[in-house]
């Protein structure tokens, strides 16, 4: 877009702070702040290039914009100044409606990667800058970096930059440069929960909480993961039923708007559970939920740490252990399996 001019005077790049970036800025710099920002931003996109035939105004975390600034912006959408373009880079949460509706009267061309999926985009990039990866190495990057996948061009240009091109780089190799782990998708908590594993529910909270993912541009606050959770258990509640016995009884009972396979583990762990587990767990979401509010003084954290442990203790003693369910369940499953018969 630059169409040949030089960076330094025609690229005007900004980032659009997160509430977290503004509140730990340091009080002397003038610069931080949505609205400081954005007021740099409308003024890029107001004044004639200097020194060049046009100006390239890119702004990031656009997601991070409160509702006045949408608003700021949006105009300069619908009526671009010439030789002004303006690229805004998706992040920082959901865009505000005023610049969504203007990007979509405006017909504003979306760029996006082929795909978003970690593996896929490691594999294309990869392979763009002439190195390649065991499928061990492969393995642990994508798992590594879980939904992150924006990570994955600056990871293979550094392995890229360390090791040179048509490198093949093994888990030794990659090991130090991975960083931080990325994002995880919640129903990797869920599942970790539902099979009673405490180690493997916690590890996933703290990415939960720590990291960013294509579907959770921000991490999760405590309250937003017991806002996931509730849903979870109440979806069991409702399958708890001795007259719910199959696949297809359970996508029923959920309102037919469910796969099959879902409902089948959420009839399974309803059946593990039994009403007394169930009762038990919605207690434990609910004490959370009061302690979150303030009825101990305890962190949040904390809180929503002891509810993830309790919840994969309970599974667990309700039968949920990596060898397999209760005799119940098997027994009920193959009485279900005789009657389709």
């Amino acid at each position: 877009m630059l169409d040949g001019e030089s960076r330094d005077l025609a690229l005007e790049d900004y980032t659009i702070p997160g509430r977290k970036r503004a509140d730990e800025a340091r009080e002397d710099d003038d610069t931080t702040g949505d609205a400081s920002v954005v007021q740099s931003v409308v003024t890029a996109l107001t004044s004639p290039p200097f020194l060049t035939a046009r100006r390239v105004v890119v702004v990031h975390d656009v997601g991070a914009l409160n509702a006045a600034s949408g608003e700021a912006i949006a105009p300069f959408i619908a009526e671009p100044a010439d030789g002004i373009a303006l690229v805004l880079v998706a992040g920082g949460g959901r865009m505000p409606s005023a610049l969504d509706k203007a990007l979509k009267a405006a017909n504003v061309p979306t760029v996006g990667p082929d795909s978003e999926r970690t593996d896929t985009v490691l594999k294309t990039e990869a392979r763009r800058v002439g190195i390649d990866l065991t499928p061990e190495a492969s393995k642990l990057v994508a798992d590594h970096l879980g939904e992150d996948a924006g990570r994955v061009v600056e990871l293979v240009e550094l392995l890229r930059g360390a090791f040179g091109p048509e490198a093949t780089l093994s888990v030794d190799d990659i090991g130090p440069y991975l960083g931080e782990a990325g994002g995880v998708p919640r129903y990797e908590l869920t599942n970790a929960i539902d099979k009673g594993d405490a180690g493997v529910a916690l590890a996933a909270l703290h990415r939960l909480l720590s990291s960013t993912s294509s579907r959770d541009p921000r991490p999760l606050h405590p309250m937003q993961v017991i806002a996931t959770l509730i849903p979870h258990y109440q979806r069991m509640l409702r399958l708890d039923d001795p007259a719910i016995r199959t696949e297809g009884d359970a996508v029923a009972a959920l309102g037919g708007k469910i796969k099959p396979y879902p409902a089948r583990r959420a009839l399974e762990a309803s059946q593990r559970h039994g009403t007394d587990g169930l009762r038990e767990a919605l207690g434990h979401l609910a004490q959370a939920e009061l302690d979150l509010r303030g009825a101990t003084g305890a962190s949040d954290e904390t809180v929503i740490e002891v509810l993830v442990a309790r919840l994969a203790s309970l599974a667990r003693r309700r039968g949920a252990s990596s060898g397999g369910e209760r005799a119940g369940v098997r027994e009920r499953k193959g009485v279900t399996r005789l009657q389709l018969r």
